[in-house]
């Protein structure tokens, strides 16, 4: 019997970052979480429109998955005006010209979506993201889509994208978490509600013990 494989140092040294990042994030201590006040006290202080979308938000919705960057939902008139009032104070672009942004302060980088694009492909479909300043639900201390929007753009984006195929699966532990109802595929746009229900049968079904 051959004796069996070691990890390489490289490998464990990053199992172990792994469990630090996700001990500090659960507890709401990481960086990332930091990155996130920053910056939606940076955008109401400015008066910038938006909502923050992504693993992020899904948090924020009770359904915890740890994450490394902050999805931002902006116009292209609102970039514009974080960019000209942030960068060189508090923020840097991830590349030069690029939309996405980058935290230096706290090692974070915030990935801009732009209202009016498609989710998945890019390509024109029924469903795009909104305009902040108008679908966004505002709280005491952030802004975010409600629910069923935030579920369309993910089933569009797993519907027409191969490598999104995580926005499904993210879609399905959200009404599982959250127990939504089959019923919620009426608030849905057409273009996604068969989807719904495909991964709400999904959801019903227990793993046997």
């Amino acid at each position: 019997m051959s004796p069996p494989a070691r990890l390489t140092d490289t490998v464990e040294d990053r199992f172990w970052r792994g469990v630090e990042h996700a001990e500090r994030f659960f507890m709401g201590d990481a960086g990332v979480q930091k990155a996130m006040q920053k910056l939606v006290r940076t955008l109401d202080a400015q008066g910038i429109p938006y909502a923050i979308i992504g693993a992020m938000a899904l948090n924020e919705f009770g359904y915890q998955r740890a994450t490394v960057d902050v999805d931002v939902l902006l116009t292209a008139e609102g970039l514009a005006a974080f960019k000209a009032n942030n960068l060189g104070r508090g923020y840097v672009e991830q590349f030069p010209g690029s939309r996405g942004l980058r935290d230096p302060e706290h090692g974070v980088d915030v990935d801009v979506v732009l209202a009016g694009a498609y989710p998945g492909d890019g390509q024109p479909k029924p469903v795009a993201f909104p305009d902040p300043a108008s679908a966004a639900a505002r709280g005491s201390s952030v802004a975010l889509l409600p629910l069923p929007t935030l579920i369309e753009l993910k089933l569009a984006s797993g519907m027409t994208a191969p490598h999104r195929l995580k926005d499904l699966a993210d879609v399905l532990e959200l009404i599982r978490i959250l127990k939504l109802p089959v019923e919620m595929s009426a608030d849905l746009n057409p273009y996604v509600r068969e989807k719904y229900v495909e991964l709400w049968r999904a959801a019903q079904v227990r793993d046997s013990e």
